[in-house]
C-alpha cells in the first residue's frame, strides 16, 4: 500500500483521575472472573425502562478517533458529550453537581501489547458500569486487539449479553454472515490486511469470536430472547437501517454491552435523541483565522485528500521529516492554511513515534508562537500526540458535521477548535471541507 507509514507504538499511559467527570451510579465491585464464560454477576446500574433516554453513556475505545466518533452521534442528539485523552482511575457518582451526558474515554489500547490492553478495557469497563448506556468501540475493520478486548470489557462490564455491530455503511463497512467487509471486499484482502502496524489477518468474527452468534437481519427476531439468556451476538448489517433493527431488538438496551464503530453509535443515538426541552445546549464554536492541519495518517484515502488540499492556492504544506525546518517554513509563509505533514515518502521507521513526535514538536511550536488558532488532525496516534504534547485533557464536542468526524473545543489550554477524523474515512475532498468548516466556525458546509 502506498506511502504506509505506521505512527510507531505507544507507551503505557498513567490514568488521569482528575480528567473524568462523573457518570451517575458507577459501579466499584471486585473484578468479574477471567474468560468469556466465567459467572457474571449483573452489572448494578439501575433498570433502564425501554421508553427512556439514557441520561449517562460511556463510550470506552481504543483510540481517540474512535472515541471521538463514537461520542459525537450523541452530541447531534442533544446530548452534552466530551471526550477525555486518558481513562480515569475511578469514576465516582453523580456529585453535587449531578453531572450527565457522554462521556468517551481514548484508553489507548489498540497500540498497547496485548496483556495491557486488556487490563485497561477491563479496569475501564468496571469503572464505568454504571452506566445507563456503556459502548465499546472497535475499529469497523477489525484492526487492534478486537476479541480480547471485548471479552475484556465483557468481564468488566458484568452485563449478562453483548451486541456486536461492527457495521458503518456510510464509509463502506459492512457485516454480511460475520465476515467483515470494505467496499464489497473482506477486509484481510482489502488494504488494511497490509497495514503496518496493524495488519488484518481474519475478516472473519466468528473466527475471532468462536462463542459468539451471528445474526442476519432477518434474524433479528430472535436476539430479545438470546440476549436475556446471556452470551455474545454478531449482527450482519450492510445498511444503517439494519443497525436501528438490531437496537430496535433488544428490549433493555443498558442491560448489555454494546460493540461497534460509529454506524452502531449513531444508531444508538437516533433511538437516544433528547427532546428540544432537554438538548444540552452548545457553547458557540469560534472561527478560526490561522488554522492548522495534522495529517499523520499514512492511509491512501488521507493521502488522496492531502492532495487535493495541497492544491489549493491559500494552502502552505511541508512536510516535518525535519521538524524544525519544516516550523521554520512554516512561519514564513503568508498563506491563510498552514499543513505539516508526515514525508510522502517512506522512511526507515529506525525510531518507534518518531514520525507523529514530529508532528507534535512542529504543532506545538506553531501554536506557542500564535500562529495558530484552530487545528484538523487526522490519525487517532498522531491525533492524541498532539493534544498532550499541547497540555489539552480532552475535547468538549460540539457536534458531527459529517460521519465517523467529531468537531469541538480543547479541554485545557489552549481552548481552541478542533477537528479529528481516522485517517481511512472520508473522500478525496474531506480534509478541504473540514478546514473551511473550522475557518467558517458555526457554519454549516455542503459536501463539494
Amino acid at each position: 500500500m502506498a506511502h504506509q507509514e505506521h505512527e510507531g507504538p505507544r507507551a503505557s499511559r498513567a490514568p488521569l483521575a482528575s480528567q473524568a467527570p462523573p457518570i451517575p451510579q458507577a459501579s466499584h465491585e471486585p473484578q468479574a472472573p477471567h474468560g468469556p464464560t466465567a459467572a457474571r454477576t449483573p452489572h448494578t446500574a439501575r433498570p433502564l425502562d425501554p421508553r427512556a433516554v439514557a441520561s449517562s453513556i460511556a463510550v470506552l475505545a481504543d483510540d481517540l478517533t474512535s472515541a471521538g466518533d463514537g461520542a459525537a452521534p450523541f452530541r447531534r442528539g442533544g446530548h452534552r458529550a466530551r471526550v477525555l485523552l486518558s481513562a480515569p482511575v475511578t469514576v465516582t457518582g453523580a456529585g453535587a453537581e449531578g453531572v450527565s451526558g457522554v462521556v468517551a474515554v481514548d484508553l489507548g489500547s489498540r497500540l498497547l501489547g496485548l496483556g495491557e490492553a486488556v487490563a485497561e478495557t477491563r479496569r475501564a469497563a468496571q469503572a464505568y458500569a454504571g452506566a445507563d448506556l456503556l459502548i465499546k468501540t472497535v475499529d469497523s475493520t477489525l484492526r487492534g486487539h478486537v476479541a480480547a478486548e471485548i471479552r475484556a470489557a465483557h468481564a468488566g462490564s458484568r452485563r449478562r449479553a453483548v451486541v456486536i455491530a461492527p457495521a458503518f455503511p456510510a464509509e463502506g463497512r459492512t457485516t454480511v454472515r460475520g465476515i467483515q467487509h470494505v467496499h464489497g471486499v473482506p477486509v484481510h484482502e482489502s488494504a488494511f490486511g497490509r497495514d503496518p502496524a496493524h495488519p488484518v489477518t481474519s475478516s472473519d468474527l466468528t473466527h475471532l469470536l468462536p462463542e459468539a452468534v451471528v445474526l442476519e437481519p432477518d434474524q433479528l427476531d430472535r436476539l430479545p430472547e438470546l440476549v436475556d439468556s446471556g452470551g455474545l451476538f454478531v449482527c450482519s448489517a450492510t445498511r444503517d437501517g439494519d443497525l436501528d433493527r438490531v437496537v430496535s431488538a433488544v428490549p433493555e438496551v443498558g442491560g448489555v454491552l454494546w460493540v461497534g464503530s460509529p454506524g452502531l453509535a449513531a444508531a444508538l443515538a437516533r433511538r437516544h435523541t433528547r427532546t428540544a426541552a432537554a438538548t444540552a445546549p452548545a457553547t458557540a464554536l469560534s472561527a478560526a483565522r490561522r488554522p492548522l492541519v495534522v495529517v499523520g495518517s499514512a492511509n491512501p484515502a488521507t493521502r488522496r485528500q492531502l492532495d487535493r488540499l495541497r492544491g489549493r492556492p491559500d494552502v502552505a504544506a511541508v512536510a516535518a521529516g525535519d521538524p524544525l525546518a519544516a516550523v521554520e517554513a512554516l512561519r514564513r509563509t503568508a498563506a491563510a492554511v498552514r499543513v505539516v505533514h508526515t514525508p510522502d515518502a517512506r522512511r526507515e521507521a529506525s525510531a518507534p513515534g518518531s514520525l507523529t513526535r514530529d508532528l507534535a514538536l512542529a504543532a506545538g511550536r506553531l501554536v506557542a508562537d500564535g500562529l495558530v488558532d484552530g487545528l484538523v488532525l487526522t490519525g487517532g496516534e498522531t491525533a492524541v500526540t498532539v493534544l498532550r504534547g499541547l497540555g489539552a485533557t480532552g475535547i468538549d464536542l460540539y457536534d458531527e458535521p459529517e460521519p465517523g468526524i467529531a468537531r469541538g473545543t480543547l479541554l485545557g489550554t489552549p481552548g481552541i477548535p478542533v477537528l479529528i477524523k481516522a485517517g481511512g474515512f472520508g473522500d478525496e475532498g474531506t480534509l478541504d471541507r473540514l478546514c473551511r468548516l473550522l475557518t467558517e466556525g458555526d457554519e454549516r458546509s455542503t459536501r463539494a
